[in-house]
């Protein structure tokens, strides 16, 4: 039996305000547990999307009711929030401000860079700014936080030129993370490397922003991971009648499977168990300003050999684009401030045990 502190995520959507029939924080939260991770942060694309303090306290109060494990919620930039200097009181209860700089809807679509500038001159420099920004969007991020001189966050890299564009710009000292997901590690686009996600009903299950990539921009991301900051799930849950529909929305649940998978490649000598501690722990509990959880620690079974099945997960989606991958390394226990959160497949935090980061 392997311990680990509590694992972080800083990538996560829980679809709550607004869409609950995919997730929510009790099911989301429970899910988290169960993969051994004690702090989600959300992601502020709900509906309503959470902009203000009044859309900010609608999420957190879903939370403070529901929630098994400790988190956070971001807040989303928009075109017409970024007085940030007259609204502290809803920067500080925030895990931090997240940007959409390529497609999204409604209240926070920025549709220029004009837009982005008054977010990075007056969001706090304490409070990460995170960025969803691909290819030459991200190259733009990055010259942003140069310019202004602050940290900037990029969410889910993809791609080799991203991976390289992030080394070259640490290496002169800009301040810039990012993350990667497990989906943007161990799947690519040919169809033939995962043939579940089709699940032979017109492909929607593969729908993922960003997209999957080919393999030379796996091997990338494989080849540069000392560049890499945090390993992150973007838990992005839609039902499968949503994915096998005829527009079926982008995004992949993870939450569950992260850990597994991560494990299972150190077993294979992709990794090492101080890349997992690192980057699901260490990193993101610095580049977002995290508390301590006391007497916290996972207990996993590193010797643990199964399938991946959705059938016995807690997340409210019905599916994994991970069904049948055999994995090695299994969560057996999770203490949350010297609570018993989870053991052997059951949760034991009650909902509402978790706690706001930002409290």
């Amino acid at each position: 039996m392997i311990k680990l502190p509590g694992l972080i995520d800083p990538h996560v959507h829980l679809r709550e305000p607004g869409a609950t029939h995919k997730e929510d924080y009790d099911s989301g939260t429970s899910a988290a547990l169960a993969g051994g991770i004690t702090i989600v942060l959300a992601m502020p694309n709900t509906k309503p999307p959470i902009f203000d303090a009044e859309t900010l306290d609608l999420a957190l109060n879903a939370a403070q009711q529901k929630a098994h494990c400790d988190y956070g919620q971001f807040v989303g930039a928009g075109p017409d929030n970024a007085d940030w200097q007259n609204n502290a009181s809803t920067s500080s209860r925030s895990a931090g401000l997240k940007m959409y700089l390529d497609s999204t809807f409604g209240e926070l679509r920025l549709d220029d860079m004009t837009l982005w500038q008054p977010h990075f001159q007056n969001w706090p420099k304490n409070f990460p700014i995170v960025a969803h920004s691909e290819s030459r969007t991200m190259a733009a991020a990055i010259l942003f936080a140069a310019i202004y001189d602050r940290p900037v966050h990029i969410a889910h890299i993809s791609l080799k030129e991203e991976v390289l564009l992030i080394k070259a710009a640490k290496e002169r000292g800009i301040k810039v993370t990012c993350e990667v997901c497990p989906h943007h590690l161990f799947m690519t686009n040919d169809p033939l490397s995962s043939p579940n996600l089709g699940g032979g009903l017109g492909g929607g299950r593969k729908e993922v922003r960003p997209r999957l990539a080919t393999q030379s921009d796996v091997d990338a991301l494989w080849e540069n991971m000392d560049v890499i900051d945090c390993f992150a799930t973007d838990h992005a849950p839609h039902t499968v009648e949503e994915k096998d529909s005829d527009n079926p929305p982008p995004g992949f649940p993870g939450l569950e499977t992260i850990l597994p998978l991560l494990l299972t490649a150190v077993d294979h000598r992709r990794l090492t168990w101080t890349d997992v501690i690192q980057k699901m722990y260490t990193n993101p509990k610095k580049i977002f300003n995290l508390p301590d959880q006391p007497e916290t620690w996972v207990e996993v079974d590193e010797n643990a050999t199964y399938e991946i099945k959705a059938s016995e997960q807690f997340t409210r989606c019905g599916w994994t684009p991970f069904e049948g991958w055999k994995v090695k390394g299994k969560v057996r226990k999770v203490v949350l401030r010297g609570q018993i959160a989870f053991e052997d497949g059951k949760i034991l935090a009650p909902a509402g045990y978790g706690r706001n980061i930002r409290a």
